[in-house]
């Protein structure tokens, strides 16, 4: 069962940049970082809340490492801006599997590891209303 919204990734040309945007502008800073090398990208995660089942909401900012992955090919293509929306679950595997049967596209065969050790796997677009969509398993939610 979904449970809240765990972030919006936002895919922006200069990190530092828009970090320091979100910070000057809503004073939102900076609980994580990290660069996944598997995703090809430089993330930051801006806390927003906490959330009633532990969890929290986060803004994703997105800065591409490498020409070839899928936030390059997005920016080229969209400009800066929302790429995905992600819902926290506490069982990431079952829901994608239940979603799957309804006929929506799950990308990923196996969820894989995500931000901070989150569990994650993604929706198509084209299933979900032109929205790329996640879903994503706190690695605290796992313990």
């Amino acid at each position: 069962m979904l449970t809240r919204i765990d972030h919006i990734g936002i895919a922006c040309f200069d990190l530092d940049r828009t970090v320091e945007f979100y910070r000057a502008t809503y004073g939102f800073e900076v609980f994580h970082s990290e660069v996944n090398e598997e995703q090809g990208v430089r993330e930051a995660m801006l806390k927003i809340n906490d959330t009633g089942d532990g969890g929290a909401s986060y803004l994703q900012l997105l800065e591409p490492t490498r020409e070839d992955s899928t936030v390059a090919k997005w920016l080229a293509k969209n400009g800066e801006g929302v790429h995905h929306i992600a819902f926290g679950t506490a069982d990431v595997d079952g829901d994608a599997a239940d979603i799957r049967a309804k006929g929506v596209r799950v990308l990923y065969d196996e969820p894989r590891i995500g931000s901070m050790g989150s569990r994650i796997t993604f929706l198509h677009p084209k299933d979900c209303g032109g929205v790329l969509t996640e879903l994503v398993t706190s690695a605290a939610a796992e313990h």
